[in-house]
């Protein structure tokens, strides 16, 4: 199989899927409006709540949803062949995740920017909500212990990419100083930014940052995951136009860059596809490619993390209602083509299927250190680009990637802990929210692995897959209740919801039982409070959507808004 086929095919699915059926979505399903006023107007306070230009939006979404995830999970998906990854990631763009994304923010929208946890008290009722919000806690606690494991191993692997990984941030600040305080030229600032950012990767390629073994009696992973924690927790505390989307903006264009350039040297060098499509030699211990699957990838496809984003931030930075599409929908895209390219890497940038399935022999050891010498071993032959420096390019857009979506989420994490307490009768302040998230995050991501040593977070991948997929599916049975009390088209939203849920479930009753054979007690728990809180939401959704059908029809959006502006017009 030629890689610049699979390439081809697979963009013009994806590209396909938002010009066509996001279009339908946006006028027919959720019918979004101009003229509705968004929260980001109507609670305006510098902080959270800021009107901000679509493009900038789509950067801190898109770049906020995206992390390593979309890298990992496709990383290590491959191992069952190419093409059950290829059909998951571009079918799964299309009619799941975009689907998604753009349906949480109209949601959130539509409700004052309200999060997730919040609608679901409204459209579930309070049990779910109260369950909802430990699927939520449970999630965004294992997003930032591994992505915060992700980038340790990376900066310990990649040295080269430490001093662009942490020169980004302070590029991120002047460029929210040049927006916000000077009023500079978007495009100029874009462009000051970009250049900047690649001088620092040329820079750290020249003079790579290489830890001793031990810092301050710790391994390098471990003194790592504590600088990124403790960064993280400050980040999350700072207004939203300081740091979080100037540096969401700057590497979402950066990403598009890197993908340019590695689908460039993709159509340059048609590197030949030497996995199989489907991978009947397979390693032993791995397991069943259905339900599996469908957890391992879960950005790239659909990921309920992305809903927290919507309803979390994204919401309540939306200009216009009808921005929804480009900045929900359209973000989903850039993750699929992220993800398609990391799929092409992984199974086309090897000399032979000898060295893949070399690497691929042991089930989820190969993840995103695979992606970065692949991919830079396809820049390399069809580009020019030293080794070294195709490396570093691809390790910094990983970090960089994973670095903001942990920032975001910590800060929605935060989010969390104050809802929770605030049930319990409990006021945190900021600050001791922060502190409990990030004392959380690190016990988590150092004892994950039973060792202690935080360099065994990514057993965590598995159960994180499928509490994200399972997010989304509650997050989609709170949208099927508005549609449905709405009278809108709600199989679109329906159908893949059924589809999530039942792998999902699936994938937690599969993950309960190795646990138990493993003896890792504690994600053991985690599993059981995550499967009996799920069953449960799940059967109050279902009670919700069959009372939403039988009770008289909301109305609708656009009707009540005809009738506002009519009274205006005729007073």
């Amino acid at each position: 199989m030629n890689s610049v086929i699979l390439a081809v095919v697979g963009i013009v699915i994806i590209i396909a899927g938002y010009l066509l059926y996001s279009k339908y979505l946006a006028t027919r399903v959720y019918k979004l409006s101009p003229s509705y006023t968004a929260p980001s107007h109507e609670f305006t306070d510098g902080v959270d709540y800021v009107p901000t230009n679509k493009f900038v939006l789509w950067g801190h979404h898109f770049t906020s949803v995206a992390g390593a995830a979309p890298i990992v999970g496709p990383a290590v998906a491959v191992i069952w062949g190419w093409l059950p990854a290829f059909l998951w990631v571009t079918l799964g763009t299309v009619f799941f995740a975009g689907m998604h994304d753009m349906g949480a923010l109209w949601a959130s929208v539509r409700n004052k920017g309200q999060s997730i946890g919040s609608l679901s008290g409204r459209y579930i009722g309070s049990r779910g909500r109260n369950l909802f919000l430990i699927v939520i806690f449970l999630l965004l606690l294992m997003v930032n212990a591994v992505f915060a494991v992700v980038i340790a191993q990376l900066l310990v692997a990649r040295p080269t990419a430490v001093i662009p990984v942490w020169g980004a941030i302070v590029v991120a600040v002047l460029i929210g100083q040049a927006i916000y305080r000077l009023r500079w030229n978007l495009p100029i600032v874009s462009v000051v930014g970009v250049v900047a950012l690649y001088a620092l990767i040329l820079l750290g390629d020249r003079f790579p940052i290489e830890l001793p073994d031990t810092v301050l009696g710790l391994s390098t992973g471990a003194f790592w995951i504590i600088v990124l924690f403790l960064y993280a927790g400050i980040a999350s505390t700072l207004p939203v136009w300081m740091l979080l989307q100037p540096r969401d903006y700057i590497n979402g264009l950066q990403l598009f860059i890197g993908l340019g350039i590695l689908f460039a040297a993709i159509l340059i060098s048609a590197p030949t596809v030497v996995a199989p499509a489907v991978n009947q030699n397979l390693p032993p211990d791995t397991p069943n490619l259905v339900p599996l699957l469908f957890v391992t990838i879960a950005c790239g496809a659909i990921s309920g993390f992305h809903g927290m984003v919507s309803s979390g931030t994204s919401s309540k930075q939306l200009d216009k209602e009808t921005d929804a599409r480009f900045v929900g929908y359209f973000g989903a895209v850039g993750e699929g083509l992220l993800a398609l390219g990391t799929i092409i890497a992984v199974t086309a940038g090897f000399e032979s299927f000898a060295s893949w399935q070399e690497t691929y022999s042991v089930y989820d050891e190969a993840g995103v250190v695979a992606f970065v010498n692949s991919g830079g071993s396809i820049l390399n032959d069809g580009l020019g680009l030293p080794t070294s420096l195709s490396a570093t390019i691809l390790a910094t857009m990983a970090v960089l990637f994973a670095a903001t979506t942990m920032d975001t989420g910590v800060r929605l994490q935060r989010y969390i802990v104050e809802e929770i307490g605030g049930l319990m009768g409990l006021r945190f302040s900021t600050l001791v929210a922060t502190v409990i998230v990030v004392v959380f995050g690190l016990a988590l991501a150092f004892g994950a692995d039973m060792t202690g040593s935080g360099e065994g977070g990514m057993v965590l991948w598995p159960l994180f897959g499928t509490t994200n997929q399972l997010l989304a599916a509650l997050t989609l049975s709170i949208m099927t209740v508005m549609l449905v009390r709405r009278r809108r088209p709600y199989l679109p939203i329906l159908l893949p919801l059924l589809f999530v849920l039942v792998m999902t479930v699936y994938a937690l009753l599969v993950q309960l039982v190795d646990l138990y054979n493993e003896g890792n007690w504690l994600l053991l728990v985690m599993d059981i409070v995550i499967l009996v809180a799920a069953v449960w939401v799940v059967v109050e959704a279902a009670i919700a959507i069959n009372r939403a059908r039988n009770e008289e029809p909301e109305p609708d959006d656009e009707v009540a808004e005809a009738g506002t502006r009519d009274e205006s017009s005729s007073q």
